[in-house]
């Protein structure tokens, strides 16, 4: 595709946040396995695959073709988006079986993370969106891969480094919070409701570690796999709590029409459906699966409504900077 194309024009456009793309696909793939709808998983698996091979091509000609404004879109919250659809990705394959991709791209956001983190702490103003929690949803994505690789491949200190990004990423929720601005809750495009999905990814972090504990690995004492326990349980709580109160702020206050930040409302979305379902599964509580199933649809309608959005909205960018095109 030529650079000097209206696509390649329009792509270049888009924010770091575009991400969140990836993120909401993939997590909807999660949550269609969690519930056992396979087929529809690996199609929806497909397409967030090619979402992140786009944003990742994009991603290496944005740092290759203009250093200046990748560091200055790498020090918004934005980028960590780059961190949480990669783990979310590779939690997908590791269930698929597909270990060493999944080691792959554990690494590769390993990698990532410590520096963007940096870069976005050190540049956090006050009163921020809720892109601010993507410090807390980018950190338990580590949390959940590892653990989920933990148990795949039966390795002990995998297990406890999960561990450690796990109430790393909680004490970093406390720190978005106290930047987050309430009012985002009430005129927030799209990105606050990630208030509540760095709740429920930490949530489904909590039952990836009691999920991997086994006879193999003793890797909990009985003190220690309670701590879990009650934190996992209080996560799901205060998770549910804030889809409550998002979800009544939206039907007080619509706010109707396409933003690229609504990806971050799909995100959550179906975060809480997956760890409604592993809490389910992990701490013995069936009776969740039910609301587990019930949010899991609601995820799947919110997709194709910002899907069905994200596809007009291109349509009318590339058409007008066609009609803008030199000739």
């Amino acid at each position: 595709m030529p650079a000097t194309s209206p696509l390649r024009a329009w792509l270049e456009q888009r924010p770091p946040a575009a991400g969140a793309a990836v993120m909401a696909t993939g997590i909807v793939s999660v949550g269609l396995h969690l519930a056992g709808h396979e087929p529809l998983s690996r199609v929806v698996l497909v397409l967030a695959c090619a979402a992140w091979t786009a944003l990742a091509a994009d991603f290496a000609v944005r740092l290759l073709r203009d250093r200046s404004q990748w560091t200055a879109e790498a020090e918004t919250p934005g980028a960590l988006t780059a961190v949480a659809a990669t783990t979310v990705l590779g939690t997908r394959f590791s269930a698929l079986g597909w270990q060493t991709l999944a080691e792959a791209l554990l690494t590769l956001s390993v990698v990532m993370w410590p520096w963007l983190l940096v870069l976005v702490l050190r540049h956090c103003g006050r009163r921020m969106p809720g892109s601010v929690f993507l410090c807390c949803v980018a950190t338990e994505g580590l949390a959940v891969l590892a653990a989920a690789l933990a148990k795949a491949v039966t390795t002990a200190w995998l297990a406890h480094a999960a561990l450690v990004a796990f109430w790393l990423g909680l004490a970093l929720y406390v720190f978005a919070l106290s930047r987050f601005d309430p009012r985002q809750v009430v005129e927030g495009r799209g990105d606050h409701w990630v208030a509540g999905g760095a709740l429920a990814i930490s949530a489904l972090a909590g039952a990836r570690l009691i999920d991997a504990n086994s006879a193999r690995l003793y890797l909990w004492n009985a003190d220690d796999s309670g701590v879990l326990r009650t934190a996992t349980i209080v996560l799901v709580v205060l998770d549910v709590c804030w889809y409550v109160v998002l979800l009544a702020c939206e039907v007080a206050r619509p706010r109707l029409g396409y933003d690229v930040r609504r990806w971050s409302t799909v995100f959550p979305m179906g975060m809480s459906t997956a760890a409604m379902l592993s809490v389910a599964t992990a701490l013995h509580y069936p009776w969740l699966k039910v609301p587990g199933q019930v949010l899991l649809w609601i995820a799947v309608a919110a997709w194709l409504a910002v899907a069905a959005g994200a596809v007009a909205d291109a349509r009318a960018g590339v058409a007008a900077l066609r009609s803008t095109a030199p000739r």
